[in-house]
């Protein structure tokens, strides 16, 4: 039974992650994708460790918000088309800023969220 709440969690989650994702590139688009894979870095590293620091999380939600909301959320894959994009443009520098930038600031906002959920998981269990 674990197992379908899993799945099904997943499905729940990825699509509003996808919907979020969508309305993103709609109102932002081509920094759209920027914006997503931030946010998914800064919300991958905060439910990921808040929930490592909370012994009563449920494995579902876990699943269904790391796996089926972020990876819905997060794209790869558009990241690279936007990269390749760039230099079929003949925007070298551009796209070498856009990639190396991206992963750099991805870094530092997976960071601000583990710190973010340290804290948070922090202020939760000094209330008990």
């Amino acid at each position: 039974m674990d197992t379908v709440k899993n799945y099904l969690s997943v499905v729940f989650f990825a699509f509003w992650g996808g919907l979020a994702r969508y309305g993103l590139t709609e109102a932002f688009s081509f920094y759209g994708t920027v914006i997503a894979n931030l946010l998914g870095c800064f919300l991958l590293a905060f439910l990921t460790y808040f929930f490592l620091r909370k012994s009563n999380s449920r494995a579902w939600l876990t699943t269904g918000l790391g796996t089926g909301f972020v990876g819905a959320f997060t794209t790869f894959s558009s990241f690279n088309l936007d990269a390749f994009k760039l230099l079929l443009g003949g925007q070298n520098f551009g796209a070498l800023l856009y990639f190396t930038g991206t992963i750099a600031a991805g870094f530092l906002f997976a960071w601000a969220g583990k710190q973010a959920a340290n804290f948070a998981a922090g202020k939760l269990l000094e209330r008990g």
